[in-house]
């Protein structure tokens, strides 16, 4: 490993890699999405009612950080191409629960182990003790990231 050749160097660094395998990463997961005739918001959608069970717009909104403004559309693709549909709140009289369709179901019973395979193929190179402490790693780093929001 080079040496520290200044203050925040390995910061530096480390940022460069983990850009750099974050975009490959998701890159190839994001081709396995396209080349199954859906958006990556639609996928999150789905997976999400897929497992988690029917949520409100606002909560899918706020849970997969798509504009509120944006919400509404994607939802409607997902409704026009029938993998979804949506009814009144039974807690919110103004909202609305979206809630996979049992065609949105049966594509994702389909898709969604082919594409959790592909994910375990990329991530593959690494032991799952090594994952653990990644994921350790990346949620202290990304609270701490959080937590810094408007203090800078």
């Amino acid at each position: 490993m080079p040496e520290n050749k200044g203050p925040g160097e390995i910061d530096l660094r480390l940022f460069r890699i983990w850009l750099k395998a974050s975009r490959s990463v998701f890159g190839r997961a994001n081709k396995d999405i396209e080349s199954r005739g859906l958006r990556t918001e639609h996928f999150m959608i789905l997976e999400l009612l897929y497992n988690t069970g029917p949520q409100a717009v606002q909560r899918i909104s706020e849970r997969l950080s798509i504009p509120s403004g944006s919400i509404t559309y994607v939802v409607d693709k997902l409704e026009e191409k029938g993998l979804v549909s949506r009814q009144p709140s039974k807690t919110d009289r103004r909202g609305m629960t979206v809630l996979l369709s049992e065609a949105g179901e049966a594509m994702f019973n389909d898709i969604f182990p082919q594409h959790a395979a592909l994910i375990s193929r990329l991530l593959s190179a690494a032991t799952d003790e090594e994952k653990h402490m990644l994921a350790e790693l990346l949620k202290k780093i990304g609270l701490s990231a959080e937590s810094m929001e408007g203090k800078e």
